[in-house]
């Protein structure tokens, strides 16, 4: 299985941080949002999307690079981000649109990774910010153990998994 993960990381190198982890487990190519183009994306079986959470979703610049793609076929992927606040599913859907936009383009989701993420954001840069620490070492096992989960290497069969550290 060859796998790409394709990331931004724009403030405090929050959602660098676990790309690179990930990219590690998988043993996976490494490309930021500018870096990336369609013509490549046809080389992997696997590709991870991730960026930090701006107002409630992605970063833009993800989003438009995704709806950019024509429709892949046979592809699976995945998504991560990292964001100030935490994650609660049904009120903070960070992933849905992203999620919805790869859908559209043919892609298979298998799982989907959140992480707290340093946020100094509006407001919050008077208080110095929220989430200091974060991802932390143990958001990061949690990104580690959430890439080995992706594939199960001998049986060579996708797994779904969703991981909110």
């Amino acid at each position: 299985m060859k796998a790409l993960i394709i990331y931004l990381s724009v403030h405090h190198n929050n959602t660098e941080k676990v790309a690179r982890v990930l990219a590690k487990a998988l043993d996976a190519d490494l490309l930021k949002v500018r870096e990336a183009d369609a013509a490549i994306l046809k080389q992997y079986d696997l590709i991870g999307f991730g960026s930090g959470i701006y107002f409630g979703r992605h970063h833009k610049s993800l989003l438009n690079f995704v709806e950019t793609l024509p429709v892949l076929k046979n592809k699976a992927a995945f998504i991560f981000s990292t964001s100030g606040l935490r994650k609660i599913q049904f009120i903070h859907n960070f992933d849905k649109p992203l999620k919805e936009k790869l859908k559209r383009k043919g892609f298979d989701i298998i799982g989907q990774f959140s992480c707290k993420g340093y946020d100094t954001y509006g407001a919050l840069k008077v208080v110095g910010g929220i989430n200091k620490e974060r991802p932390n070492a143990q958001d990061l096992k949690q990104a580690e153990d959430f890439a080995r989960g992706l594939h199960d290497k001998r049986t060579s069969s996708y797994t779904m998994n969703n991981y909110q550290a």
